[in-house]
């Protein structure tokens, strides 16, 4: 079973930066933050896999946010530095985990495990 604990988010000017963290228990092969407007489809912002590091963008926030995970026995800390906010940027998180490899690690239906969502508004 995997557990997730989001935290961080809020509101910022654009411009501004935000962090967020996922506190992820439990076995996982990658971690995404995902977010969603209203009215759109969820969307993939980054991932991490679990074993080895690799990192995946989308390009909407590529060069503008940053994945990072810190590991030890019982958990893994995993934050979104998210740097230069536009107010397109404004949406709700989620932080979710995976427990098999899939090749597309910014699908959400790859996900089997989603964090409770924490809302992000950056205004002009």
């Amino acid at each position: 079973q995997v557990q997730l604990v989001e935290s961080g988010g809020g509101s910022e000017q654009a411009g501004g930066s935000l962090r967020f963290s996922c506190v992820v228990s439990g076995y996982t092969t990658s971690v995404g933050w995902f977010r969603q407007a209203p009215g759109e489809e969820r969307e993939g912002v980054a991932a991490i896999y679990t074993f080895g590091g690799a990192t995946f963008y989308a390009d909407s926030i590529k060069g503008r946010f940053t994945i990072s995970q810190d590991r030890d026995s019982s958990k893994n800390l995993v934050s979104l530095q998210m740097n230069n906010l536009k107010p397109e940027d404004t949406a709700m998180y989620y932080c979710a985990a995976a427990q098999n490899p899939f090749p597309a690690p910014l699908l959400a239906s790859g996900y089997n495990y989603w964090g409770q969502g924490t809302q992000v508004t950056v205004s002009s």
